[in-house]
């Protein structure tokens, strides 16, 4: 079960910051190291991220893999409770991903100390939304089912091996 969190939410991170490294360079040449800093302005700041440098991008690095961790979570404790999500990863994962996208740009982004850059044009919109569904729910939904297969492998050897 571990080895299915730590290999999806680490996939699920570095798919998703390529998605945003690369999109954001060739849309508006914004550098690697000052996407990660967009990461920490959440936590930190804009201007107090951006004058961090490199100790700041590390920690954007950090906090996104720390989210990435949390969204498979998240898909795992509810895939263990709606056999669905289990079934049907695909279908599942990509809806999944458009409401991790609606809760980041309408809640958690909000709520951070990141400003809001107001409104958005058409190619920032459908980058967030279809990278979203591709690159964070679809990762999250096979860790999840691979977590959650695991966990009743694990279950079943665990229950298994208390017969006498």
């Amino acid at each position: 079960m571990r080895r299915a969190f730590i290999i999806g939410s680490l996939t699920l991170a570095a798919l998703d910051i390529t998605d945003a490294i690369t999109f954001w360079y060739f849309y508006r040449d914004v550098r690697p190291m000052r996407i990660f800093h967009s990461v920490a302005a959440g936590l930190l700041g804009r201007d107090a991220a951006i004058a961090g440098g490199w100790p700041t991008a590390i920690l954007g690095a950090a906090l996104h893999t720390f989210i990435a961790t949390c969204i498979v979570l998240t898909y795992y404790f509810l895939a263990k409770r709606i056999p669905l999500l289990v079934e049907y990863p695909i279908a599942c994962g990509l809806a999944y991903g458009f409401g991790a996208w609606l809760v980041m740009t309408y809640v958690v982004v909000p709520l951070s100390n990141a400003r809001s850059g107001g409104r958005v044009s058409l190619a920032v919109l459908l980058n967030g939304i279809l990278g979203h569904m591709l690159f964070v729910g679809l990762p999250a939904a096979f860790a999840g089912r691979a977590a959650v297969r695991e966990a009743r492998l694990e279950g079943g050897l665990a229950s298994a091996a208390r017969v006498p």
